[in-house]
């Protein structure tokens, strides 16, 4: 996590003024870990999307299930559609070629295999990130910048009880559920998601900087 969250430090930094983090999943939690440890902060505001410092273990299971399935890859970008589709039925549409083309990578074998590491799945990665959560709780209740938590309905990776949990954690955040959507929010609802994220954006005061003096905390 801390390699993760130096590499979203330096980008932000890099920016001409502190930006505005739209963070999904792993990118939420890094947004949280800066937000509420680091002095100066490095963002004007903090948008996560289906993300919470506690997570449902089940729904991360079967997440992580989903990507160790094909671990020879796939045939063609057809049974890499078909097998996504499987996996999200609530989609309509199934991806196209040019849609997988990103995410797949041409193995020597002339097999496509998903454009990450697998290493990233080695040695009881839920477990491992687990570990994370009361720390991830701990730099939650210190985030004093605008938050918006979008979160799925249909979600079995955020669930009341940890969006509540994360209310009593950061009581000024915003909360807005989207009643179709999974914990792939921006993939299911993309029109609302855009929409939730718009809105709290323009909302913001453009003039403030939220660079806050102070030094690094531990």
């Amino acid at each position: 996590m801390d390699q993760f969250a130096d590499d979203l430090l330096r980008l932000a930094e890099a920016q001409p003024q502190p930006p505005i983090l739209v963070g999904a999943s792993m990118g939420g939690l890094l947004g949280i870990v800066l937000a509420g440890e680091m002095r100066p902060v490095p963002f004007r505001a903090l948008v996560l999307v289906d993300i919470t410092p506690r997570w449902e273990t089940a729904g991360v299971e079967r997440i992580l299930a989903f990507m160790q399935a094909h671990p020879d890859g796939f045939a063609n970008y057809a049974d890499a559609a078909e097998q996504i589709a499987a996996y999200l039925p609530q989609r309509r549409e199934r991806k196209s070629e040019e849609q997988l083309r990103p995410l797949l990578r041409e193995g020597a074998d002339g097999r496509l295999r998903w454009h990450w590491d697998p290493a990233l799945l080695a040695g009881g990665v839920v477990q491992e990130s687990e570990r994370y959560q009361p720390r991830l709780q701990a730099a939650a209740a210190k985030i004093d910048l605008p938050v918006l938590l979008l979160s799925g309905a249909r979600s079995d990776v955020v669930s009341r009880a940890t969006v509540d949990e994360f209310m009593q954690l950061v009581p000024h955040a915003q909360h807005v559920e989207l009643s179709h959507a999974t914990h792939m929010v921006a993939g299911d609802a993309n029109d609302a998601f855009m929409r939730e994220v718009v809105r709290f954006v323009q909302s913001l005061d453009p003039s403030a900087d939220r660079r806050h003096a102070g030094a690094a905390q531990p």
